[in-house]
């Protein structure tokens, strides 16, 4: 007869899901676009706002956020493929290792395996069932020995659009009281109020998505702000800097 105590454990056993993120690089690409888009035009439009005209600062930031915006896809398209390039070249070199001093190779594993204090016995059979197929060999060297992961083909166009279209939908933010108010004083003060905000809206998702306890999601939240408000508060004096010393 089983054991009831054992059943309900085969069944916690099978019922484990473990939940990771599928989608690393995705949030990566949406914090890289948002922290941007909520600095960067916020800062442009509140130095300009010192000129009085709102629709000169709405023009001025339309410009910028549309050139921000395709300039930050191109840079992750580009970033993307010269990662794809790298791992392309890098597993053509491994292959040929593989092809030219195999023994060689093989010791590699073996030294791989001992970093995780596996001895040469244990792992033997595992080294040549890997030395028997060169494709899985290759992919084995790559992911444990040079420590690559394969880059996804369609990256390039994902991560160019997700880091634009987050510098769009960010950015666009603190322009808004611009299209609604005349007076370019008061549409600043609710600008800033908008971008902290958001910065702390953005803080709290990116810190849920990465912490581990309500305490770091706090700090993350804090962080963020902290941290945008600076680089905005720095981009916004460089711009009323440059307005100060162009109209002497």
């Amino acid at each position: 007869m089983s054991n009831p105590a054992s059943i309900e454990e085969g069944k916690g056993e099978s019922q484990h899901n473990e939940k990771h993120s599928s989608h690393p690089r995705l949030l990566s690409d949406m914090i890289i676009g948002f922290s941007d888009g909520l600095t960067v035009p916020f800062a442009l439009t509140a130095g300009i706002s010192s000129l009085g005209s709102t629709r000169l600062v709405v023009i001025s930031g339309l410009a910028e956020l549309f050139s921000g915006a395709i300039s930050m896809g191109l840079g992750g398209y580009l970033g993307n493929k010269s990662e794809i390039e790298f791992y392309k070249r890098e597993r053509l070199r491994e292959q040929m290792e593989v092809d030219l001093v195999p023994e060689k190779e093989k010791e590699e594993i073996y030294e791989i395996f001992a970093q995780y204090e596996v001895d040469r016995e244990a792992c033997r059979g595992v080294v040549e069932a890997l030395s028997r197929n060169k494709q899985l060999w290759v992919d084995f060297m790559m992911k444990f020995e040079l420590e690559l992961m394969e880059p996804e083909s369609n990256r390039l166009w994902v991560s160019a659009l997700t880091i634009g279209l987050s510098y769009m939908i960010s950015g666009i933010c603190p322009m808004i009281p611009y299209f609604a108010m005349t007076d370019a004083t008061k549409a600043l003060f609710v600008s800033i109020g908008i971008t902290a905000f958001m910065l702390i809206a953005f803080g709290i998702f990116k810190s849920y998505m990465v912490a581990t306890s309500p305490k770091q999601i706090a700090l993350g939240t804090i962080e963020t702000l902290i941290v945008g408000a600076a680089a905005a508060a720095v981009s916004y004096g460089v711009v009323r800097g440059l307005d100060s010393a162009t109209s002497l």
